[in-house]
């Protein structure tokens, strides 16, 4: 899956043990009414520069004093973005308006609700350094500077982590197991210490030291570990406001579990219809084999290209290819050139079947995004790969990936392959409404992690390949630490549908598939509510949310 995400200042700390970030000089306090849109562009990009953390010798400051100053000047923001209307504006601009208001609701709950500098350890185990899988040894000069930087900092930079942690009962217990579990599985650094000493000797002092201090980080959380009790749910009060404010989501927590628990029903119902329809149908077999796997996501990628352009589904433009995506697919896990795992992780027991869904979702859905995300030159709109930043868009960015496999079987990308591939499409949809409720449920703080794990592990399809997994553990750390991740793919989907229902019956005659799918991808990464309004006019949502 591409949720390869923490929380977005993480992102920030990797650069920025690199490059000093300095503060952008502040203006005037002083409020003053406008109705000017160049002023919310001021404003933004304002906005931008303060959001990113104080660097000091390449260590980000996440001290008390720091998120306290941060908090408060994040406040004046917000005053000053309240003294524009941007009521006279056009649609496209008061989406911009959206958009500002919700990133800066973002840092708000932030520092107002999560503060992951102090009640998250995995907000510091992700930082054992990695290199970009291109990077090749030796290493050239430049890269030889940013990892010593690295290294150097990263000594100072669990100093502060055991600082921030301090008050060890308000830290979240699960997220603390989180940590620790990631941590302790994690063994790239040996791997990188090993060509460090074959190929720059130089560098082994300063990763060492690096060594160490990951080390004792982990050593501190280990001791620990049973003081830290928080919950890591938010609370139902809490996730009902990131929805409105920060999501720009129209349902709450009981709206959400009511979609949910609907769309669990439908597939599951259909998948078994599936099972009864292919009963007398021969097994697919699993590819057993690098070759024979990569021969299958070619082949499905291909075909779904041809899909695409012959059914006239969307606009493919010249851009709109998988090279890219090949490279970093053939780069990943099930690369060739790696041996093939001997045990595979949960999702590959369908694809290794039927590779068609996943390659989908990941390459239709979030690899052409990407590329049409890094072509939107929109100063506000663009700029916001994947999610964007506080994931302002999940329900825009895996809600439509994940709508995508069920979606396009049904305009028949499926046709001509084995019927049991329609039973995977379903099983996989039916892994992800598991996760929507467990993300509901530990947030609401009716389940524990454990509690959580052991649903999924019950009522997944083959949900005994789930049990202790590396996919599980990662799709449950994600849905702790990015409130409403798994849910927000279900309810996105739904969204989706209700955009589609809309534009059809405004349309009737005149409703186009590939013009309506141009103008919906058009329309940029940001949330579906902001799209529907866009695209139909209809400010039922935006109402709700304003």
């Amino acid at each position: 899956m591409l949720k390869h995400k923490l929380y977005a200042v993480l992102f920030i700390f990797l650069g920025g043990l690199i490059f000093l970030c300095c503060p952008g000089e502040k203006g005037t306090t002083e409020v003053v009414g406008s109705s000017d849109y160049t002023d919310l562009l001021s404003l933004f990009n304002e906005f931008r520069a303060f959001d990113k953390p104080e660097i000091t010798n390449g260590v980000p400051d996440y001290t008390a004093t720091a998120m306290e100053k941060k908090y408060s000047e994040l406040k004046t923001f917000q005053i000053r973005l309240a003294a524009i209307d941007p009521s006279s504006w056009s649609v496209s601009e008061q989406i911009d308006y959206h958009l500002v208001r919700a990133e800066m609701n973002g840092l708000e709950f932030q520092h107002r609700v999560l503060h992951p500098w102090s009640r998250d350890p995995s907000f510091y185990g992700d930082q054992v350094p990695r290199l970009p899988r291109n990077l090749e040894f030796p290493l050239q000069e430049e890269a030889i500077t940013w990892l010593r930087r690295r290294f150097q900092a990263i000594p100072e930079f669990y100093k502060q982590a055991k600082l921030n942690l301090r008050n060890l009962s308000g830290v979240a217990g699960d997220l603390a197991m989180f940590a620790i579990h990631n941590m302790e599985e994690n063994n790239s650094f040996q791997s990188l210490m090993t060509q460090l000493t074959d190929f720059h000797p130089d560098l082994v002092p300063d990763a060492k030291k690096a060594t160490a201090a990951i080390n004792g980080f982990l050593s501190w959380l280990q001791e620990n570990q049973s003081k830290m009790t928080a919950s890591a749910g938010v609370g139902k009060e809490n996730y009902n406001w990131l929805l409105k404010n920060v999501y720009l989501f129209p349902y709450t927590w009981e709206d959400c579990r009511r979609i949910v628990e609907l769309e669990d029903n439908r597939v599951i119902t259909f998948q078994k219809l599936e099972e009864n329809r292919n009963r007398n149908l021969p097994p697919l077999k699993p590819v057993s084999s690098q070759e024979e796997y990569k021969k299958s996501y070619m082949g499905a990628i291909e075909h779904v290209m041809n899909f695409l352009r012959e059914e006239e589904i969307f606009t493919v433009q010249d851009y709109l290819v998988p090279d890219k995506y090949l490279e970093d697919r053939s780069g990943g896990k099930y690369g060739l050139g790696k041996p093939w795992p001997k045990q595979h992780d949960y999702f590959f027991n369908f694809s290794l079947r039927e590779p068609l869904m996943e390659e989908t979702h990941e390459m239709v859905g979030h690899h052409f995004d990407l590329l049409r995300v890094r072509r939107d030159n929109r100063p506000i709109r663009g700029n916001r790969e994947h999610e964007g930043p506080y994931d302002i868009a999940e329900n825009r960015n895996e809600g439509f990936a994940f709508g995508l496999e069920e979606l396009l079987m049904h305009a028949g990308y499926l046709d001509g392959r084995s019927p049991h591939g329609r039973e995977i499409t379903y099983e996989q949809a039916a892994f992800r409404t598991v996760r929507a409720l467990s993300d509901l449920h530990m947030h609401k703080r009716d389940w524990s992690l454990t509690e959580a794990m052991e649903f999924c592990v019950a009522n997944a399809p083959q949900g005994e390949l789930l049990e202790n997994s590396p996919h599980l553990w990662h799709e449950m750390q994600t849905t702790l630490c990015h409130v409403g991740w798994h849910m927000q793919m279900v309810v996105g989907k739904v969204q989706f549908m209700k955009i589609f229902r809309d534009r059809t019956q405004q349309l009737g005659d005149k409703f186009v598939l590939r013009e309506f799918m141009d103008e919906f991808l058009g329309a940029g990464m940001i949330p579906m509510s902001l799209i529907r309004w866009e695209l139909t006019g209809y400010d039922d949502e935006i109402k709700k949310l304003w």
